[in-house]
């Protein structure tokens, strides 16, 4: 048995070391689509004028007339998972900072394989920068796994087109590299949820005919001028190795990045014991560091 997390251990034993594959799916998707029907009443769900549905979460009332926003987009391997999933964090992210939170639907490959996905990512992020109560000079994005790979992509985008600021990336054990797919000296015994057959699925579903060196993140040779980055991984999961490279070259590129590393953590432990004190720690460590990087300089801004 590898060496997991003294609060994830248990939990290591029965958790499946691959999730996703071509049969899986379809009842993979009926499950979110069962979760998707109803939301909270406190969760306003939206179509934005580009079409696409959005989940928006209120921050506590009291607050600034424009302020802080985050943009969170799901994980899935880019090919399941909605923004529902979601709604507990969201709204944890919500009250906690008193910022609005947006969720993103974006369409999932391979049927919408990219860039359609990472469009609907960039509309979302547009729609959500011209709210009234949203301050556009500090917006936030953020995701984990899939959903942190097209927020690395997304702020990649912004910057190139320079039409939206994007003031913060948090990067929640990113899908950054599709190269980790091919590698042949891992041990497989570490992983959990997500593992070199599902990530290869994922990724030829997500890039179909795509140039890879456009498409995918850490394929990129340029990282400079990109906003603030937190990055969060654990040492038993697939993309620890991809992620904590892709958090060097950032630095190496002038952009501050603040890494959290959580040794003996696999891919979505957070989410799979979400009450565990690892899994708390790993969740304060990003509100700690969105409320000092995103809130607090507004606020001394203003006093």
């Amino acid at each position: 048995m590898p060496d997991f997390h003294p609060d994830l251990a248990r939990r290591a034993r029965v958790t499946p070391r691959g999730l996703v594959h071509p049969y899986t799916l379809s009842p993979l998707r009926a499950v979110a689509r069962l979760t998707s029907r109803r939301a909270p009443r406190d969760v306003d769900v939206l179509v934005t004028a580009s079409g696409g549905r959005v989940r928006l979460h209120r921050p506590p009332p009291g607050g600034e007339d424009a302020g802080p926003a985050l943009l969170w987009i799901h994980g899935g391997g880019y090919v399941i998972g909605s923004a529902a999933q979601d709604d507990a964090i969201c709204r944890r992210f919500a009250h906690e900072l008193g910022i609005t939170v947006v969720a993103v639907d974006y369409r999932l490959a391979p049927e919408y394989p990219y860039p359609i996905p990472l469009q609907d990512c960039y509309a979302a992020l547009g729609w959500l920068a011209a709210l009234p109560d949203v301050d556009p000079a500090r917006v936030a994005i953020g995701g984990a796994s899939a959903g942190g790979g097209l927020t690395a992509a997304l702020a990649l985008l912004a910057r190139d087109r320079g039409e939206i600021a994007v003031a913060a990336q948090l990067l929640v054990y990113p899908m950054l590299d599709d190269r980790t797919s091919t590698r042949d000296d891992l041990d497989e015994s570490h992983y959990r949820l997500w593992n070199r057959k599902a990530n290869a699925y994922g990724w030829s579903s997500y890039l179909g005919d795509a140039d890879p060196d456009v498409a995918v993140p850490a394929r990129r040779d340029d990282l400079s001028g990109l906003p603030p980055a937190w990055l969060g991984v654990g040492t038993n999961d697939l993309f620890h190795r991809e992620d904590v490279e892709y958090a060097e070259r950032l630095t190496a590129a002038g952009v501050p990045c603040d890494v959290d590393v959580v040794p003996g953590a696999f891919h979505g432990f957070d989410a799979l014991v979400a009450k565990a004190p690892v899994s708390q720690a790993f969740f304060a460590s990003q509100v700690d560091w969105l409320r000092r990087t995103l809130v607090q300089p507004a606020r001394a801004q203003s006093s």
